[in-house]
């Protein structure tokens, strides 16, 4: 018998709170476009960015301690030497599903979030496609 097996960008999008690391000022950037296309869908989201005060008129926060809640997914749009510490806080505050954007993944920091038992997703796929894949379902 098969078993109803949900797909790792499934798991991430079902979240009930999100946060986006790298999420940017600039609309042309696809920190800003991630974080604008969670907001669209309904969804809480965080902007985590240390250098802004606000990103799309929501507060920025700089480390994801800093945030109101523990978002159940994370959406990872910085440097890949930026994306393992961003990691290692998520470990250390709960965070469950962990999504690395395309040009984000580092392969330390995937291990270290899947050696604690987190959804990850670092295999090149973007999160708007899914998310545009959702939409038209």
């Amino acid at each position: 018998m098969l078993e109803n097996v949900e797909s790792p960008a499934s798991r991430f999008l079902a979240a009930r709170s999100f946060a986006v690391a790298g999420a940017s000022r600039d609309r042309s950037r696809y920190g800003n476009k991630v974080f604008q296309t969670l907001i669209a869908s309904g969804r809480t989201v965080y902007p985590l960015n240390p250098s802004a005060a606000e990103v799309e008129s929501h507060p920025a926060y700089a480390s994801i301690s800093l945030l109101p809640e523990v978002p159940e997914s994370l959406s990872i749009v910085t440097p890949p030497h930026v994306t393992r510490e961003v990691i290692r806080q998520a470990i250390a505050a709960g965070v469950r599903n962990i999504w690395m954007q395309p040009g984000a993944e580092d392969a330390e920091g995937s291990q270290l979030a899947r050696d604690a038992g987190l959804n990850v997703i670092d295999d090149g796929s973007c999160v708007l496609v899914a998310m545009a894949f959702e939409r038209s379902s």
